[in-house]
């Protein structure tokens, strides 16, 4: 893990915008891999912020694939790098958001998984298509209002729940999933490392809010996601060889509504609570249920 005095991968001057999640979590990701790696990005908002023609913010070698086929593009680096026997034991990582990886890129994905191949890939989840225009992704959670979903006079937002990756991850038999939040950076480093030495496919999810998509002040962005663990909605865990090894426990749970005030993208359920009364229900459901599936509760 790379040192508060050693040179960051993801070089300053990108074009991140100000309090952008994903920014802070490659930031991170990149300090657990250090530089003897391979990055595969797809189309998205880290490709375009840190790659603008004649500029490149990688510090690192750094492939730019498709929407559809970055675990493919990662799989034949990684046939590459083992021809002669990759001496130099480079790893490979593809960090993806959630638009590829939840939606055009899930076949590729599977394939890679199937395939058993020593790949770590991160997903940057900011539940939804930021870089196109906001637009809805099966990664934006229920009730949500997106360019796609959006509220109105009929409607109250996305009307699905949020896909569960991790699960589907994990019956591919992935030997380790986990999920971080950029809340958390040590926790967050620490899975990265393991991700990259388990010896097999790794999975990790992280949460990195979008203050522009989502709609709260760029200096809140690191509260926000803490806020989201701390509701239960999206829990922090970490399974190996399909065992749940790992929890972060909360002191307590917070009501939802304190985590959906501080985001315009949930405004229409709060102006009228009665109205929403449903709506508000379901969410905090899910966030009970996750709760107690993973004992969350210190």
């Amino acid at each position: 893990m790379l040192t508060d005095q050693a040179k960051e991968l993801l070089a300053s001057g990108h074009r991140a915008c100000p309090g952008c999640g994903c920014a802070i979590a490659v930031r991170l990701i990149l300090r657990a891999t250090g530089p003897n790696v391979v990055v595969v990005s797809p189309t998205g908002c880290l490709e375009t912020f840190s790659s603008p023609i004649d500029f490149s913010s990688w510090e690192v070698p750094w492939i730019h694939s498709l929407f559809e086929n970055a675990p493919a593009v990662a799989s034949g680096v990684l046939a590459a790098l083992n021809v002669n026997g990759n001496p130099d034991k480079t790893k490979v990582i593809v960090i993806a958001g959630d638009g590829s990886t939840y939606d055009i890129g899930m076949g590729s994905l599977s394939g890679m998984f199937e395939r058993k191949e020593e790949i770590l890939y991160v997903c940057y989840d900011n539940e939804a298509y930021m870089n196109t225009g906001i637009q809805g992704s099966s990664a934006t959670p229920y009730a949500a209002s997106s360019t796609t979903t959006p509220a109105g006079m009929n409607s109250f937002g996305k009307p699905e729940p949020k896909k569960n990756l991790p699960a589907i991850a994990l019956a591919h038999d992935v030997p380790y999933v986990a999920t971080a939040s950029i809340a958390y950076p040590q926790d967050l480093m620490r899975k990265v490392q393991k991700g990259l030495n388990i010896g097999g496919p790794a999975y990790i999810h992280i949460f990195c809010p979008c203050n522009l998509g989502w709609g709260f002040e760029p200096d809140l962005t690191v509260e926000v996601a803490r806020m989201a663990t701390e509701t239960a909605l999206f829990p922090i865990f970490e399974y190996e060889n399909l065992q749940l090894t790992n929890v972060r426990k909360i002191s307590r749970k917070i009501a939802v509504e304190k985590y959906l005030q501080y985001q315009k993208r949930y405004k229409h359920l709060l102006i009228d609570p009665n109205k929403s009364k449903l709506q508000l229900e379901y969410i905090q459901e899910v966030a009970d249920q996750n709760c107690d599936k993973y004992g969350m509760i210190r």
